[in-house]
């Protein structure tokens, strides 16, 4: 059975701040350039998490209420920030949905790896509400290469063998309705290249930070793990290997 999106990374959180990718620089680069980012711009971070993409917004200046629905999340994010930019940000339980916040209240809106979970058509109603006038939404993705290398392609076949429900979570099938959700405003596009190196403990932790991948004591994760110590052995130079991915910023007004 599919877990709920807010509860289904609680037991992942260590592995989740600890080798999943962050973002790109050239994202806030953008954002200045594009959308006119500054300092004095109030952001709401939806679905937060532990705090990779606040992270940024708060070494920008910017104060930012962070919003996230999972509480070992949250308190996670909290404790990242607490002698970066702490004064300028605002852990909020809420969800995209319900953020809590007032009406009309941030400039920008930004969810970076997360509204693949959300109800979109709820969020963007949320989310025109809580944004000033002319006010920006921001939805980006690190999109893992699936088929760029032999060792991307291995990987991409293990987690279709062994990943619980890795067919029906994947967030491709939502960047591809995007356009969709800021209609009938125009969206517009930017793709960034972002790779990671691991050694084997680290692609160990990175395939057990998704919500997919199953835990010690699941039927799959044994075979799991010594498919992937083949994959690794079979791939690896000087003892690592890369991880792909495509950062797809989508931006536009609600």
């Amino acid at each position: 059975m599919t877990q709920s999106p807010t509860a289904r990374f609680s037991d992942r959180v260590e592995n989740y701040v600890r080798y999943r990718p962050g973002y790109p620089r050239e994202v806030l680069d953008l954002l200045r350039d594009e959308c006119g980012l500054r300092p004095s711009h109030v952001v709401a971070d939806i679905a937060s998490g532990t705090g990779a993409f606040t992270r940024l917004l708060l070494e920008n200046g910017n104060s930012v209420f962070a919003v996230e629905p999972n509480a070992a999340m949250r308190e996670m994010g909290i404790r990242q920030f607490e002698s970066v930019g702490s004064n300028r940000l605002v852990s909020v339980a809420g969800t995209a949905e319900e953020t809590t916040l007032r009406s009309a209240s941030v400039d920008f809106v930004t969810a970076a790896q997360a509204a693949h979970w959300f109800d979109l058509p709820s969020a963007r109603a949320e989310f025109a509400r809580i944004l000033r006038p002319e006010g920006w939404c921001i939805l980006i993705w690190n999109e893992r290469e699936t088929a760029t290398t032999p060792f991307l392609r291995d990987y991409e076949q293990l987690l279709l063998t062994y990943g619980t429900d890795y067919k029906e979570v994947r967030h491709e099938y939502t960047t591809v309705k995007i356009h969709e959700f800021f209609a009938p405003a125009l969206s517009e596009e930017r793709v960034f290249s972002l790779c990671q190196q691991f050694d084997y403990e680290g692609l160990a932790g990175r395939l057990l930070s998704s919500s997919y991948a199953p835990l010690e004591g699941h039927p799959s994760y044994e075979p799991m793990m010594q498919e992937l110590q083949r994959i690794f052995r079979a791939h690896a130079r000087d003892n690592t290997v890369d991880f792909e991915y495509k950062t797809r910023v989508f931006y536009g007004h609600l």
